[in-house]
C-alpha cells in the first residue's frame, strides 16, 4: 500500500504581516478536525542564537542556513504529519537577504545569487500551497524592537518581485479577516483531499 505523500504548505512575507498567526490558526484547526499537523518556524531565532545575522544584517550564509534548516525540518516533519507547515517559507530567506542587501546599498556576487535563487526553485517545488502575506502600508507598528520601516516594505516589494520571477504559484493573504478566512479555508481543503 502507498502512503499518500503529506501535504506541505508554505507561508511567506514581511515580518509583522500574521504569518505565525495564521499558520498557528490553521494547525489548531487542522488538529480539530483530527489531521496530524506540525508547524515548523522560528529560524529566524534560532539563527541568530548561533550568531547568525538576520533583518536588515541578513547575509547569503545566514540565509542558506535558514533555507536548507527549514527544508530539513520540514521534510523530517513529513514522517510525523500528514499536513507539514513552513512558518516562512524558503523564498522568505532569499527576499530578507535580496532586502537587506538593497537597504543597506551593498550588491551580491551574482555567482552567489544565483546558487541562492537555484536552491530556493528546488526546494520550493515540493510545496502544495504557498501563501504569501501583502504588508499593509496603513498599519503602523510599535513596540517592535529593530523595527525599520523601510526595511519592512523592502522585504515585502522583494518576497512577491521573487515569487513572480521564480514562476512560483501563491496565494495572496491581506490582512483582513476575510482573506485569513478564505486562507484557512483553502488549506483545509487541500488537507482534507490528500
Amino acid at each position: 500500500m502507498v502512503t499518500p505523500a503529506p501535504v506541505r504548505i508554505g507561508i511567506v512575507g514581511t515580518y509583522s504581516t500574521g504569518k505565525t498567526t495564521l499558520m498557528r490558526r490553521i494547525e489548531m484547526e487542522l488538529r480539530a478536525l483530527g489531521t496530524p499537523a506540525l508547524r515548523v518556524g522560528g529560524l529566524g531565532e534560532r539563527a541568530a542564537f548561533l550568531g547568525l545575522p538576520k533583518m536588515a544584517q541578513h547575509t547569503a550564509l545566514s540565509s542558506e542556513w535558514i533555507i536548507t534548516t527549514g527544508v530539513a525540518e520540514e521534510l523530517a516533519a513529513t514522517v510525523r504529519a500528514q499536513v507539514v507547515l513552513a512558518d516562512c517559507a524558503a523564498p522568505a530567506a532569499l527576499a530578507y537577504y535580496t532586502a537587506a542587501l538593497e537597504h543597506r546599498a551593498e550588491k551580491a556576487l551574482p555567482e552567489t545569487v544565483t546558487r541562492l535563487r537555484s536552491l530556493v526553485t528546488a526546494l520550493s517545488t515540493p510545496y502544495d500551497l504557498l501563501l504569501a502575506t501583502v504588508l499593509d502600508p496603513a498599519e503602523t507598528l510599535t513596540g517592535i524592537h529593530d523595527h525599520d520601516p523601510g526595511f519592512r516594505r523592502l522585504v515585502d516589494e522583494h518576497t512577491h518581485e521573487l515569487l513572480g520571477e521564480l514562476s512560483l504559484g501563491h496565494v495572496l493573504v491581506t490582512n483582513d479577516d476575510a482573506s485569513r478566512a478564505d486562507a484557512i479555508r483553502l488549506t483545509l481543503t487541500m488537507a482534507s483531499a490528500a
